[in-house]
């Protein structure tokens, strides 16, 4: 990387980025305790009637632990957050992110994750990594009917163990949570490991079925494809430029996003997060490029002619705005954000696609 410009890394590294915590996880000082006070009220008044006064779960509507050591090692505070914010779809899972209609602000739901996670003792993360776990997916679902559906449901729907077939968890859950949960369980909850039962093999086809779910349990399997090259990033370049209004200065919602690309308007979408997450999932239509990528290799793909540029990321909007803060230092004016990131984006039914990030 050229260090002679603003790199991409440092704004992301201040913010609890998946990929960044997956690295090098971040201290999170603890919580005063008036906001350990608050936090408690507040998961005593909207989590505890299904997830239990005691956070043992499956109080109601088969709701997972959330004292499980298991979950909170793997769980990065990032996943808590986004599951709080913005719910399960195809679940009672709901969204309590004030943005999407809920009751609670961006800081209450980052204070609960820290209640959580001190409640359980604040465990070391474990360093699980966004590598791909490479299965067969139609092998794993027989696997998973023989093992897995008396208790996840044959759709993924949930009963006595949680439900998997939910495009947010899938869409934003590396596959190496899967696996982990898949291995040893989630201690303190009926889902026992199956290291004992299951070949490594049959979890890794497990993982790869799952991850086949993520845009709809009932979805055809789709190929995987490669990244658009940044050369070839302008969607619609025949089209007009695009009309919204920005939210909170630079941004750009989910609704007015959805609405444009569907009006075929010319613009370059980026998806700002490490290219393994792109090939999760991703909004149809988006490049790959990481907040650490080369500066000099952006700015000199990029259109410079107004085409606007519209970045978005997971957490929501910490690599995402690192970017467009960068591309507006350097001359582009017509750029903007995703305000609610793609977890807000799933969680609010918009489609995701699938495809391959080359190494």
């Amino acid at each position: 990387m050229n260090t002679s410009r603003p790199s991409f890394l440092l704004a992301a590294l201040l913010l609890a980025s998946p990929l960044v915590q997956a690295a090098a996880p971040r201290p999170i000082p603890p919580l005063l305790p008036e906001d350990a006070a608050a936090a408690e009220a507040d998961y005593q008044r909207y989590c505890a009637l299904c997830h239990g006064a005691d956070r043992a779960g499956h109080a109601n509507d088969h709701a997972p632990s959330l004292k499980s050591e298991s979950l909170l090692r793997t769980a990065f505070p990032w996943l808590l957050r986004e599951s709080i914010a913005y719910g399960r779809p195809g679940t009672p899972m709901g969204g309590y992110l004030d943005e999407v209609g809920g009751p609670m602000s961006l800081d209450e739901v980052r204070r609960m994750v820290i209640w959580l996670r001190e409640k359980g003792g604040s465990p070391e993360p474990l360093r699980l990594g966004s590598e791909r776990v490479a299965g067969d997916a139609q092998a794993g679902a027989a696997v998973y009917a023989q093992h897995c559906a008396s208790c996840h449901g044959g759709q993924g729907e949930g009963g006595t163990g949680t439900a998997l077939g939910n495009p947010a968890m899938l869409a934003t859950t590396p596959d190496k949570f899967l696996r982990h949960a898949i291995e040893h369980g989630r201690d303190g909850t009926p889902m026992e490991g199956f290291a004992g039962t299951l070949s490594p093999t049959q979890m890794d086809d497990v993982t790869a079925f799952l991850r086949s779910r993520a845009t709809g349990w009932n979805a055809e399997p789709r190929p995987l494809v490669p990244p658009p090259a940044l050369a070839d990033a302008v969607l619609n370049p025949d089209g007009e430029a695009p009309e919204f209004e920005f939210k909170n200065g630079h941004y750009i919602t989910a609704a007015d996003l959805d609405r444009i690309l569907k009006e075929k308007r010319r613009l370059v979408l980026l998806d700002t997060r490490v290219a393994s997450m792109w090939q999760l999932a991703h909004i149809k239509g988006s490049v790959p490029i990481p907040y650490y990528s080369d500066p000099e290799a952006v700015i000199g793909s990029l259109p410079k002619d107004g085409t606007w540029i519209i970045s978005y990321c997971e957490c929501p909007r910490a690599a995402a705005d690192s970017v467009n803060r960068f591309l507006r230092e350097e001359g582009f004016k017509n750029t903007a954000v995703l305000w609610e990131g793609i977890g807000g984006w799933v969680a609010l039914g918009y489609p995701t696609s699938v495809g391959r990030a080359d190494p």
